[in-house]
């Protein structure tokens, strides 16, 4: 939908470029591997400034691509998404697997995880066999060299068959050498994956049948064919006539029937068993007993009895102390402070100066103008708690810490029809809804991201909601713990009613675990700048587009008609009129609802129990417009809208209970 790309486009919420390959391009390069093995780092390295985002053809996946200056010639690089083997799991999956099908290209880059080999060189040989132009790179060898690993890497690359380049990213050691070997690099020939008797049976039987297959060996698209469903025919074999594919769907149907066991597990069985040998010969590993502290450290994040108590003291201390209490405490105060005495005064006497009309007076001064409200609350109040959040974010990002949260929690992910990946959105929900709804789209499955997408909707406030309200309530702890509480509650018991209610396959759940390291201090702050160029580019324009609606909305009585009709809902819940405004107002953004519930607290509106009811209702309330608009893009408008519903209803359904059972119980908070 054309309106709706202008909308976003209005709003700050943009997906990418078109992105046009360079007239005196070499050639496209593609860096694959899993996730958390460096590949970003790689592409920076090589492509430095020139890089552009787009969307993957007909696809929502973000690529990013960039050009390398050589000698030899200029080259397209592209980072591709993560992906484990030739079996595309996820969409992103998908998408490398287009390019490494569907195009030749001059040159495959696979990046490694040099304490890792086990698990990714099978890639490594299903690329090879592919006769596709490879270059192996060991990255973090620096980190296999301090665990102990000695690699032969003149005897791996013989017996591979291939340039295998070691390189540290971070230090940039390797980088020279294999900027040098793409210009050269030719495709792999010789190699070739045994598969076992009966596979390699079915395996020449259905090359022969075949015949060429463009730019990649018989044998790889043949395993490929042996493993895949009908659907997959046409990618592997294009423009062959009906009558050809029935030939060779025939031949493979053939093959798998002669099969005791699946295509699939006799080629991981396979790849498996080569591997072993390969490192046999090319790696030695120390004893477990000689294994450093941090690999010890890495297990116990990982286990729940070690896990549970420093997951608590990293939200204690990264959330509430930095980003509550320092971040929506003391800098909100500092810089409002600062705002208040020196920036309003001189706006207001600007505009009075210069604009005699004082209905256009109050878009820019108003109670709801642009700069008491846009400005004020995005450079005084969101402005630091999205900032203390970022830099929480990215030392824990830096550290590795994530992924094995990740594995923590995977158990209770799978009972709300998630599993362990999920936490990478979930927590980046933390910073912006917006930002986290597209990251959904890693999830497996449709039924994931669904379910991910209702969760973040509802139950996950944003950096700059949750910062307010934890400010607001850090005089009052009580209430601060029956929030978090009915909050969590909220958030499991509806996962899990959705993994009940929704149909589709349950969460399968592997992820590549990163080193275990100290945060470095450069990392984190191009992370941090880089998040806040992007969070603030679309905030303040938001913020601005919000106080522009509100003053329309005021000129025409169109507000006021709302707010009329919130006031009884609100009411349900036992809270006071002016409430109203900062619901209508939190789905423009919710931290500006939230904004605006810190201003009732220090007006003195709110009770402690009143506080407490509308923290719960706002929390749950529906996402802010840009969140809604990109939950319609990624998984569809009949979808967003049932959440939309669903999330409303629940907010003032558990606002009404949380008054009820406050007044019931007699707390007083």
């Amino acid at each position: 939908m054309k309106w709706i790309d202008r909308v976003l486009h209005l709003l700050g919420v943009t997906e990418g470029q078109t992105v046009s390959p360079p007239i005196d391009a070499a050639g496209k390069v593609l860096i694959v591997g899993s996730p958390n093995v460096g590949k970003s780092l790689l592409f920076n390295r090589l492509t430095g400034q020139y890089v552009t985002v787009s969307n993957y053809p007909g696809t929502t996946v973000e690529v990013t691509s960039g050009l390398l200056h050589t000698a030899k010639g200029v080259f397209e690089v592209i980072d591709t998404p993560g992906i484990y083997s030739f079996n595309p799991i996820t969409a992103e999956e998908k998408v490398t697997y287009d390019y490494l099908f569907g195009e030749k290209v001059r040159a495959v880059i696979h990046v490694v995880d040099s304490k890792n080999l086990e698990r990714m060189l099978p890639l490594t040989l299903q690329l090879a066999e592919a006769g596709l132009p490879l270059i192996l790179v060991l990255n973090m060898t620096d980190e296999a060299r301090d665990l102990g690993m000695i690699i032969d890497i003149a005897h791996l690359q013989e017996r591979l068959g291939l340039s295998v380049i070691p390189t540290t990213a971070t230090t940039r050691a390797g980088i020279r050498e294999l900027v040098a070997e793409i210009p050269r690099v030719m495709p792999a020939t010789g190699f070739r994956i045994d598969y076992g008797p009966l596979l390699e049976q079915g395996v020449e039987a259905v090359t022969a049948q075949i015949g060429t297959t463009g730019h990649l060996a018989p044998r790889t698209v043949a395993v490929l064919l042996l493993q895949s469903d009908k659907a997959g025919f046409d990618s592997l074999l294009p423009g062959r006539s009906l009558e050809q594919i029935a030939a060779v769907l025939s031949v493979v149907a053939e093959v798998q029937r002669r099969l005791d066991h699946s295509a699939y597990y006799y080629a991981s069985y396979a790849l498996k068993s080569q591997v072993s040998a390969l490192l046999t010969e090319t790696v030695r590993c120390p004893p477990a007993s000689a294994r450093p502290f941090r690999e010890r450290l890495s297990r116990w994040l990982m286990q729940p009895l070690y896990g549970v108590p420093i997951l608590i003291l990293v939200l204690y201390f990264g959330l509430y102390q930095f980003v509550g209490v320092f971040g929506a405490g003391y800098l909100v105060d500092a810089i409002q402070t600062a705002f208040t005495a020196h920036v309003s005064p001189w706006a207001d006497r600007l505009v009075q100066a210069l604009i005699p009309w004082p209905v256009f007076r109050e878009l820019f001064i108003g109670e709801y103008g642009i700069i008491p409200l846009g400005l004020r609350y995005a450079l005084a109040i969101i402005f630091p708690i999205v900032g203390t959040f970022f830099i929480a974010f990215s030392i824990l990002e830096d550290s590795g810490y994530l992924p094995r949260l990740a594995m923590l929690i995977d158990r209770v992910f799978k009972r709300i029809g998630l599993n362990g990946r999920a936490v990478i959105p979930i927590v980046l929900g933390f910073g912006c809804g917006t930002m986290a709804t597209m990251v959904t789209r890693t999830l497996e499955t449709r039924r994931e991201r669904v379910i991910a997408t209702f969760l973040l909707a509802l139950a996950i406030p944003c950096s700059a909601q949750m910062g307010v309200i934890m400010g607001v309530m850090a005089g009052h702890p009580g209430a601060m713990g029956v929030w978090l509480g009915f909050v969590a509650v909220v958030f499991l018991t509806s996962g899990f009613l959705a993994s009940r209610l929704i149909p589709g396959q349950g969460p399968s759940f592997y992820m590549e675990l990163p080193p275990l390291r100290l945060p470095r201090p450069a990392n984190i702050l191009v992370k941090t700048m880089s998040r806040m160029t992007w969070y603030f580019k679309e905030v303040l324009p938001l913020f601005i587009l919000a106080s522009v609606l509100i003053w329309l909305g005021q000129l025409t009585g169109i507000f006021d008609f709302l707010i009329r009709g919130l006031q009884p809902v609100v009411r349900l819940m036992d809270l006071p009129p002016e409430t109203a405004r900062i619901f209508l107002f939190g789905f423009f953004r919710r931290d500006y609802g939230a904004a605006g519930l810190y201003d009732l607290q220090s007006a003195g509106i709110l009770n402690g129990n009143q506080l407490t009811v509308a923290a719960i209702a706002l929390t749950l309330f529906l996402p802010c417009v840009a969140q809604f608009l990109i939950m319609g893009k990624e998984r569809g408008w009949r979808t967003a809208g049932a959440i939309g519903g669903l999330t409303l209803g629940l907010a003032v359904g558990c606002g009404w209970l949380a008054e009820a059972l406050l007044r019931l119980t007699g707390i007083t908070l």
